[in-house]
């Protein structure tokens, strides 16, 4: 055997498996590693670093950041109203925070217009209120750390405080004080150490304040009266605030900033943002006030698991029983398997000779104990456990990174290569049996149609339309060769018997309903295997209903029973042709009742 053979002999399942344990086993050390050392708040990920994909969206670290549209922004406030919160945002600051506030008022704008906002002189204060929303967004002229600024912090800890504060001013101390560094850094950290004692006691009463880092300028682009601001100086500015306020309760919004320098060339003038990074940091801003709340499932920063129910409680409960008791049982063979071996090399080889001298040879015969069966079960319920958990781990809770889907064509050709290498290396003839939809081709085929369907879900193509169009084709083809399979075996069997349906349903929905318990969704959350059992059950009952037609029964009825089995077909075909017609016909109906009503109104 060459090396080559031997290396592809030891491409197992098996080996597959111990491979994906250990990789599983390293990435928990991992995360659990980062946890320990940068801690797991997630908001604080979201509020620090980040980077742009390909498709110059914003992917903070570590986590998923959902996109609010109008709808969602405003469904995220009315739900907070209804709950008793009073949506107050205020926003402080230069030229720069006046851009950030205005983006964030457009995004609850139903018409869209903000010609309020642009005919306003730039130094003047601005306000929008929404009752339904009750919504409440300021925005206050402070260009510098003034006395106005601390005023207006004092005067929250007095009254009732806004439930999120955005605060960054920088350019006018830098234009004041241009030709000195150490007197822009004196100044600039004694307005930010004066405002950490409101800044702590506004926190005390529930005020989320972040504190907006500086972008840097482009120099060749900046206005005349903006020429003497220098990059050195903001990233002084920068350093005080970073230095001071980190010992406060307020938020260093630092991913700001990378958002700014990342698309620093779409400035319109080098000092205002553009369009895009206005619409980035309003995203942030929106994920960091409301993904607590709203539970989406692509919105993770800022989103704390929710609690355990009491039936996810109980389920977890028997998983981790299971899992005692298997780890257990597995020990103990392990160390009686250990034990006989140490007893039986104590032999020596001398007594072995005089038992053979002798005739007296003792011939020691080991039988299967009577518990293997239960010794099975347990086991493969503990490794049962195990996944399950592993999946709880990645699905409920925060601990894993995660990204946001993003499609580039490299990620999703490249492992559709790797299984059409796969599948012409690696061939085998049938030598019994249909050579054309036999059961081993079909497994395959449904195998490889699975590996696909993961690529298009991990890779997030569904916004691609053709791969979208390929992709119903494949579910179709599956559901076909599942209704074939079952079919098949109905046809040559004619075994319709509860205990062959039941190990189906089993096979079927075990993992599923699992699931269901452990995550605490719905049945229909697991959308394919719901259809492919109710495509089972219907199939199943197109075969038990009388009379029962199978292979073995053409001898018995002769021609009739392709008679009688096409006549189940087609009134099979009937009903399911009435269902789906009146279903439509009902839906075109309200749609029209809809759209008329549309046109009186």
């Amino acid at each position: 055997m060459t090396s080559a053979e031997h290396f592809i002999s030891l491409i197992t399942i098996t080996s597959a498996k111990k491979l994906a344990t250990a990789l599983v086993i390293c990435f928990i050390i991992y995360h659990g590693v980062i946890h320990l050392i940068y801690g797991s708040d997630s908001c604080k990920w979201l509020l620090t670093e980040g980077r742009y994909k390909g498709d110059k969206e914003w992917q903070p670290y570590g986590c998923m950041m959902h996109h609010y549209t109008q709808t969602d922004s405003r469904r995220c406030m009315r739900y907070l109203a209804f709950m008793g919160h009073h949506n107050h945002f205020v926003f402080t600051g230069d030229a720069r925070v006046r851009q950030l506030y205005k983006s964030f008022v457009s995004q609850f704008m139903i018409d869209g217009k903000a010609s309020d906002l642009t005919e306003l002189p730039e130094n003047s204060d601005l306000g929008f209120n929404d009752g339904q929303l009750k919504l409440n967004v300021q925005f206050l002229w402070r260009p510098g750390l003034d006395n106005s600024m601390i005023a207006d912090f004092r005067g929250w800890m007095k009254t009732d405080a806004p439930s999120v504060i955005v605060a960054g001013s920088a350019a006018a101390m830098v234009l004041a004080n241009n030709n000195s560094d150490t007197q822009l850094y004196s100044e600039y950290s004694t307005g930010l150490i004066r405002l950490v004692q409101p800044i702590d006691f506004l926190a005390k009463k529930g005020s989320q304040f972040l504190w907006l880092l500086q972008d840097p300028v482009l120099k060749e682009r900046l206005p005349v009266q903006l020429m003497s601001l220098d990059n050195k100086q903001i990233n002084l500015c920068n350093k005080a605030a970073k230095k001071i306020l980190s010992h406060s309760e307020a938020r260093i919004w630092q991913s700001s900033k990378l958002v700014g320098m990342g698309v620093l060339e779409q400035s319109p003038d080098g000092y205002l943002a553009s369009p895009l990074s206005l619409r980035h940091k309003v995203q942030i801003l929106l994920n960091t006030y409301c993904n607590d709340h709203m539970n989406f499932d692509d919105g993770s920063c800022c989103s704390y698991p929710e609690s355990a129910t009491t039936l996810q409680l109980l389920s977890l409960s028997a998983l981790a029983l299971f899992l005692t008791i298997g780890g257990g049982i597995w020990l103990y063979r392990k160390l009686c398997k250990y034990r006989s071996e140490i007893s039986y090399s104590h032999v020596t080889t001398e007594e072995v000779e005089d038992k053979e001298e002798t005739g007296t040879s003792e011939v020691i015969q080991v039988k299967q104990p009577e518990v293997q069966d239960f010794y099975t079960l347990i086991t493969s319920l503990a490794l049962f456990s195990i996944i399950l958990a592993y999946f709880y781990l990645c699905d409920r809770t925060n601990f894993f990174m995660k990204e946001n889907k993003y499609y580039s064509e490299f990620s999703f050709w490249l492992p559709l290569g790797y299984i059409l290498a796969l599948g012409l290396f690696f061939t085998e003839d049938r030598e019994r049996g249909p050579r054309v939809l036999n059961r081993e081709q079909t497994d395959e085929w449904r195998g490889l149609m699975q590996a696909v369907v993961l690529i298009y879900h991990v890779t997030g193509a569904k916004n691609v339309l053709p791969i979208y169009m390929y992709l119903r084709l494949i579910n179709s083809a599956y559901l076909f060769l599942s209704g074939y399979g079952h079919f098949y075996y109905f046809w040559q069997t004619g075994d319709v018997s509860l205990v062959r349906f039941a190990r189906v349903m089993f096979r079927l929905n075990l993992l599923t309903v699992s699931l269901c318990l452990c995550m605490n969704r719905p049945y229909q959350f697991y959308h394919f295997v719901p259809l492919v059992s109710f495509w089972f059950l219907v199939i199943y009952f197109l075969a038990w209903l009388p009379p029962r037609i199978y292979s073995g029964s053409l001898a018995e009825y002769g021609p009739r029973a392709l008679l009688y089995f096409a006549l189940k077909l087609i009134g099979l075909v009937s009903i399911i042709t009435i269902l789906y017609m009146s279903e439509r016909r009902c839906s075109l109906k309200k749609y029209l009742l809809r759209d008329r009503g549309k046109r009186y109104l």
